[in-house]
């Protein structure tokens, strides 16, 4: 199993503090060796915060260079709130848990998302790009 986490945001194993700001932005991997590697640096990455969609506030997260195949959608946005959301991997679509840990609603504002599902642990931290 591999478990994906923003190296310096991690806050699931309950010795990591909820740390202010993150020092890394982006989406890495953390395998079962403890090895992290940076599988998506966040200037790859582009954020849209949506104030008002047919399902409320959402954001979209996906890479710049291949938006329909690696992208993150949720309307968990408010602060700790949880709910759920849409990953997809190289194409592969889950369904996952998500725990907003840090929300903002205008350009260069941070948020942060844990998100679970069977046998997938990952974490985003990420600047909105744009809010329409």
């Amino acid at each position: 199993m591999i478990v994906v986490a923003s190296v310096a945001c991690d806050n699931d194993d309950g010795n990591a503090p909820n740390q202010n700001q993150c020092s890394y932005l982006g989406f890495s991997y953390l395998d079962t060796n403890n090895n992290t590697s940076i599988l998506i640096p966040e200037a790859d990455l582009y954020t849209d915060f949506f104030i008002s969609s047919s399902n409320g506030p959402e954001v979209e997260i996906y890479k710049t260079s291949q938006p329909g195949s690696f992208y993150f959608l949720t309307t968990t946005v408010g602060l700790n709130a949880t709910g759920t959301g849409t990953l997809s991997l190289n194409g592969n679509v889950y369904n996952v848990n998500v725990i907003c840990q840090r929300t903002g609603n205008t350009v260069g504002d941070e948020m942060r998302f844990d998100l679970t599902a069977n046998g997938l642990e990952a974490e985003f931290c990420v600047i909105i790009d744009r809010v329409q």
